[in-house]
């Protein structure tokens, strides 16, 4: 999962605690961790969702102003599977 750093500091802070990721195939898995350049993520919970199901809040909680720029980002995705990932930042 390749998550840019400005997003990454945004999780080591706490302010982005969910991701959204389209893909053929997980390449995290729950309960799982993440090496970053900014040390580990933990990888929580992993639900499969529906692009219309993704609420403004958790749009905000993944960094977007709200559920409509989370699904202009989305249309510039490849296509694949969505889910929501529950992301934290775990240490060095």
């Amino acid at each position: 999962m390749l998550i840019k750093l400005e997003v990454l500091e945004k999780i080591k802070s706490g302010e982005i605690t969910v991701q959204f990721r389209r893909w053929r195939r997980r390449t995290v898995k729950a309960g799982g961790t993440l090496k970053t350049k900014v040390g580990l993520l933990q990888i929580g919970a992993i639900t499969p969702i529906r692009a219309e199901d993704v609420t403004d809040a958790d749009a905000r909680r993944a960094g977007f102003g709200d559920g409509a720029e989370f699904l202009k980002w989305l249309d510039t995705m490849k296509p694949g599977e969505l889910d929501r990932i529950e992301v934290g930042y775990k240490g060095e």
